[in-house]
């Protein structure tokens, strides 16, 4: 039964009704600051925290609700002798039902150029405290922290002078998952703003809100949601707007994620498709219609069914060659008119603005993966080259300057490819693409073939050493002009000797790119 209620809310959405609703109901109600002001001036009786326990708000509005008349009147167990003979010892009055909802921190720390004071002050303390509170004793309390649960809780009240304990119990969970979300952003915070902060913390404690639950998972036997951080998402799928299409689905948003990493390599236009995570398609021109066509005729049969991304405009042009196969996804920073009306012809093909010339991740991006019983957090592989961006040429044979230009595009892609992988690149466009093989012998023989005519000339990547001189070999009979690969095996210069006899140039990096 609730008699005394305790309403004090930061989103003031359906409080006014709310409140109507429990005085209706004979409810005496308890509020502070805005809350208060906004019931009384609806002309519904309320009282003020002040009054019940005695005390005036103080320190600018930080001591309010911090007091036993409030707390023992939420902790105490009705079931409880002893609890409730304490209670009325102390003139301490039951509280029945709790509304509340937190300072806005996340809304103050999103607003451009807050300070850390600023910050700090959104820090709610006695919100989570009489949450807490009253969450633990649920059983006696009813806790409510989303107007869109007030209509469930009175409609019960209303019906049956109470709320169930299985409404109870929901409201239960709800608070404990808000007020740990809550603490989880202010630790974050907090720790984005200390100038040592270890990279991986003893404690890793992260959070995102559900965008959307899908139709399915990976396959169709498997449920699934997709969930956003709530920071800076400038830039990532998160962000964009869906202008046409069906809803995306699980693979759809790993897969154009991948496109969209493999996008940010470029600073000059470019067009990527991706199909099962792999780049299958990447071209490279002043205009866009061009970028498109370079990436499509790259390999026109994997690219049916694909995701295609561009950091330029889609003009009519261009959305003419797109609608001549079926693609699943197409992403812009912006469609003209012109193309829009040619793409939206096809019902479910899925057309997503973002602006993809943003090429920084946000900051603080991590790789997590889920293993049984585990997690495992690194970096973003964001660097290309090492930070001092020298290649090795380890050949007699040096690369000429449009080759090493072939190599870096190669590099860009192959970085985004399954390991092992292999690209081969030429003529600002890649030709063929070995992603995921076992070993690196089938991945260069893969792209090879995907590759061509156009492979005599072309320059080769490969994301990790070669252990062995097979694929040298395999590139000297395809007429493979360059080769771009970490280095580093203890068998480097068996692979540099084959390359030397071959007359074929190669680079190091220094650096490799796994991806699994």
């Amino acid at each position: 039964m609730i008699k005394r209620a305790i309403l004090s809310v930061s989103d003031k959405t359906g409080i006014v009704e709310l409140a109507r609703r429990l005085a209706d109901k004979g409810v005496t109600l308890l509020s502070t600051g805005g809350t208060m002001k906004a019931i009384a001036q609806a002309g519904i009786p309320v009282t003020g925290v002040s009054d019940v326990t005695g005390f005036p708000e103080c320190l600018d509005g930080r001591v309010k609700t911090l007091h036993p008349m409030i707390h023992a009147g939420l902790l105490a167990v009705r079931d409880n002798p002893e609890h409730m003979a304490q209670i009325r010892e102390l003139g301490v009055e039951p509280i029945d039902m709790v509304v509340i909802n937190l300072y806005p921190f996340r809304q103050t720390i999103e607003k451009p150029g807050v300070t850390f004071e600023e910050a700090v002050e959104n820090i709610d303390i006695g919100g989570p405290t009489m949450l807490r509170a009253a969450a633990k004793n649920a059983q006696d309390v009813v806790v409510v922290i989303d107007p869109a649960d007030y209509d469930r809780v009175m409609d019960e009240f209303e019906a049956t002078g109470d709320v169930s304990l299985s409404t109870k119990r929901y409201l239960q969970y709800k608070v404990f998952e808000h007020t740990a979300q809550y603490d989880c952003m202010i630790q974050q915070y907090l720790r984005s703003q200390l100038p040592d902060a270890p990279e991986f913390p003893q404690n890793l404690t992260v959070t995102f809100e559900k965008v959307q639950e899908m139709r399915y998972g990976e396959n169709p036997h498997q449920k699934a949601a997709f969930y956003r951080d709530l920071g800076d998402i400038a830039g990532t799928l998160p962000a964009a707007k869906q202008l046409h299409g069906k809803e995306l689905s699980y693979n759809n948003i790993n897969d154009t994620n991948g496109a969209l990493e493999l996008l940010r390599e470029f600073d000059t236009t470019a067009v990527v498709a991706v199909k099962h995570g792999n780049p299958c398609g990447v071209g490279v021109s002043d205009e866009v219609s061009e970028a498109y066509r370079l990436a499509y005729e790259a390999d026109p049969v994997s690219v049916f069914g694909g995701i295609v991304v561009t950091n330029g405009t889609v003009d009519a042009a261009t959305a003419e060659q797109m609608s001549k196969i079926f693609l699943e996804i197409i992403v812009a920073p912006k469609f003209t008119d012109e193309a829009l009306a040619i793409l939206t012809r096809k019902k479910n093909l899925r057309l997503l603005e973002l602006d993809t010339t943003i090429r920084a991740y946000p900051k603080g991006e991590r790789v997590m993966r889920k293993v049984s019983g585990g997690l495992l957090v690194q970096e973003i592989d964001d660097k290309l080259l090492p930070e001092d961006g020298e290649l090795r040429v380890v050949t007699e044979k040096a690369p000429t300057a449009e080759q090493m230009k072939d190599l870096l595009f190669a590099w860009k892609v192959v970085k985004h490819t399954k390991s092992n992988g292999i690209a081969i690149a030429k003529d600002n466009q890649s030709l063929g693409i070995g992603p995921g093989q076992v070993n690196r012998i089938w991945s260069t023989q893969m792209a090879i073939e995907r590759s061509g005519e156009k492979v005599r000339g072309a320059a080769l990547a490969s994301d990790a050493f070669f252990p062995f001189d097979d694929c040298v070999k395999a590139c000297a009979e395809a007429g493979i002009a360059c080769i771009i690969q970490p280095g580093g095996s203890v068998r480097d210069q068996d692979s540099i000797d084959a390359c030397n006899r071959y007359g074929i140039a190669m680079v190091f990096t220094g650096m490799r790119h796994f991806k699994h």
